[in-house]
């Protein structure tokens, strides 16, 4: 974390913080959302969404088209082909939610995230 992004972290908590009754962690977990990049899923597309970085993982849920989806972590995992390509990478939506990246528009072949631990 960089000096910048720390003085904004605290701008926000200072702002939102005890003016609007919100605690430190409330504060942070705005602006760290704040942040995200959502990216479209493929159009046309009801994509799938497992518990893991595989297509032996069971579907959590089905996103509708047209969704937005953040990308907190990228794991390797099965190869799937979609409509932008084949990819073994799985992006990390949620806790415990994984789609295919050959479903999201990320605008590469690789990671745009770091590697989830």
């Amino acid at each position: 974390m960089s000096a910048d992004r720390v003085e904004e972290v605290e701008e926000v908590e200072e702002a939102g913080g005890a003016a609007e009754g919100a605690s430190a962690g409330e504060s942070l977990a705005a602006a760290a959302t704040a942040s995200l990049t959502y990216y479209p899923i493929a159009p046309g597309v009801r994509l799938n969404v497992r518990s893991g970085p595989g297509t032996s993982y069971p579907i959590v849920k089905v996103l509708p088209e047209g969704t937005r989806v953040p990308i907190f972590c990228q794991s390797p995992g099965t190869s799937v082909t979609g409509p932008y390509g084949t990819s073994k990478i799985w992006d990390n939506i949620a806790n415990g939610q994984f789609v295919s990246d050959a479903y999201v528009r990320t605008g590469s072949d690789g990671y745009v995230a770091p590697r989830c631990a």
